[in-house]
């Protein structure tokens, strides 16, 4: 039996299986077997209020998910699948409620990487899946990310070697008679509204949750990371990291320094923050130090990540 029969019959049986994706590892059960998914939130020790991330193998297998596809998300997903776009539609009944946090809507997308689109069809069922880390953590971008996470808690890793976008797809709803962007990702904005026009960006109350990975404070290291604005001081006495791209100015102050891109490259730099973060944290420092990027394409989702890192109550 390979690893993918193996990793779709512990699906089939209600299990929890860490897989790939083309922006982080997933920490997947079977979407349609609700015993199976609460084990996703016990394990990540998730809120249940947070939704999760149906993956699927193809639109087809979508479309049985949702009561409707709008004519705007069929021209998005015909560009973006298999590919890092989230769309959030109307749910089918079949879709059990704590997938969803018993919302009447549910986000589905068709992830671009040959393990987890194997896994999908080798199980016959639309997967579950939120970020195969504890709740709130850096997001993993390898199987080593995932095994310090979890060891022995799920019964398998399929390991695809690192993620190559490296963030969290965009997330946009198809609720309203206009589209919204709930979550910055992996497919920018730019290249979405180049497709269908102007797209709004959600105004969410305090506390409100509408999509995955929109808690104000998420992806966070347990050294203290601070996003600097263009006037603060480094904190002084302390041991720094730094983060950013390029090379800090002058890099004396720092213990230990992270370029997410030395060519000032967006998608080379999405693809290295998790792991470049996860570096740092790893090196008993004080603070991390990190600059934010351009706010355009993926800098847009880098920076998303970085605030939501940065947050502190």
């Amino acid at each position: 039996m390979s690893d993918i029969q193996k990793a779709a019959q512990i699906i089939q049986e209600g299990g929890l299986v860490a897989f790939p994706t083309e922006t982080v590892y997933g920490l997947g059960a079977d979407a349609l077997n609700p015993y199976a998914v609460a084990q996703v939130f016990e394990v990540k020790n998730r809120p249940t209020f947070d939704p999760l991330i149906v993956h699927v193998a193809d639109l087809r297998q979508a479309e049985i998910l949702v009561q409707k596809f709008p004519s705007a998300a069929l021209k998005l997903v015909e560009k973006f699948w298999p590919g890092p776009l989230t769309v959030v539609l109307p749910k089918s009944p079949m879709v059990p409620d704590i997938v969803t946090s018993s919302m009447p809507t549910v986000a589905i997308r068709v992830p671009n990487h040959p393990l987890a689109l194997e896994l999908i069809r080798e199980s016959g069922r639309p997967i579950a899946a939120p970020s195969a880390n504890l709740f709130g953590q850096v997001s993993p971008t390898t199987a080593e990310h995932v095994r310090k996470s979890f060891g022995k808690k799920i019964e398998m890793i399929l390991d695809g070697g690192p993620c190559q976008v490296g963030v969290e797809s965009t997330v946009l709803s198809f609720i309203d008679k206009e589209p919204v962007l709930l979550r910055p990702g992996g497919a920018p904005l730019e290249e979405i509204q180049a497709l269908i026009g102007p797209v709004r960006v959600a105004q969410k109350a305090p506390g409100q949750i509408l999509a995955p990975g929109q808690l104000e404070s998420h992806y966070a290291p347990r050294t203290p990371l601070i996003l600097a604005g263009p006037q603060e001081a480094l904190p002084q006495g302390q041991r720094l990291g730094w983060l950013g791209l390029g090379k800090p100015a002058d890099p004396g102050p720092f213990a230990a320094v992270e370029s997410l891109s030395e060519h000032q490259d967006l998608r080379e730099a999405a693809a290295n923050l998790f792991a470049a973060v996860r570096r740092l944290d790893e090196r008993n420092l004080d603070v991390i130090w990190a600059l934010p990027v351009p706010d355009q394409g993926l800098g847009r989702a880098i920076n998303d990540r970085l605030t939501k890192a940065s947050h502190r109550k």
